[in-house]
């Protein structure tokens, strides 16, 4: 699997585009972009490398993780997944939460709606849905075997904060008990910062040796 990073928005979200190398077939994760501007640097990788889009994930239902939904739902119709617990964040009523962020843009509404053990493929590649609630109640991770995109669950030497609407430090700790659990090697790719290993974490992060 090939994992391009982008580091965008006013909160400095990591976008995620991850491709089969044999197959071109690809999936965006988190567009947290809030113009064209920044989507192009995203487009563009799709076309350099000639890659068919079959989907649009959203970690959680935050907007500085789901205000550039509209914009990639506008140039490829793509289908919109985030679990079910997150969904409505999206719509009508996301307008308020991504104002409540300071974001102008909200998303459309999901098409797909994600629970835990759920599988997202795309050419020879599959993620599985790891529900991972505490940061929002619908927070996802997708664990691929080698590597883990966890959202804003776990960050190097971090964790999502807990103080949100919806949000739960019980939850939390179950979630980060959940993901100390998959292998050492397993590469990081959090929501926000820089990447890591669940080893790296497991070793130095507060939060995972406060456990």
């Amino acid at each position: 699997m090939m994992v391009h990073m982008f580091t965008v928005g006013a909160f400095f979200t990591n976008c995620y585009v991850l491709s089969c190398e044999k197959t071109k077939q690809a999936i965006i994760i988190d567009p947290g972009f809030e113009n064209h501007l920044e989507a192009r640097k995203v487009f563009k990788c799709v076309d350099e490398n000639a890659l068919a889009l079959k989907s649009l994930l959203n970690t959680h239902g935050h907007p500085d993780h789901t205000c550039g939904n509209v914009i990639v739902k506008e140039k490829f119709d793509l289908p919109v997944l985030i679990h079910e617990y997150d969904a409505p964040m999206f719509g009508e009523s996301g307008k308020r939460v991504a104002e409540f962020f300071g974001i102008e843009m909200s998303s459309p509404k999901a098409d797909v709606l994600l629970r835990d053990g759920d599988l997202v493929k795309f050419g020879v590649i599959t993620l599985s849905v790891m529900h991972t609630p505490g940061h929002s109640r619908g927070s996802i991770s997708l664990f691929g075997g080698k590597e883990v995109f966890s959202g804003d669950t776990l960050f190097s030497g971090s964790i999502g904060r807990t103080d949100f609407p919806e949000s739960s430090e019980l939850d939390m700790r179950l979630s980060l008990k959940r993901l100390a659990r998959l292998p050492d090697h397993c590469v990081v790719y959090p929501g926000h910062g820089p990447t890591t290993t669940i080893g790296e974490e497991r070793r130095s992060n507060p939060f995972l040796q406060w456990l």
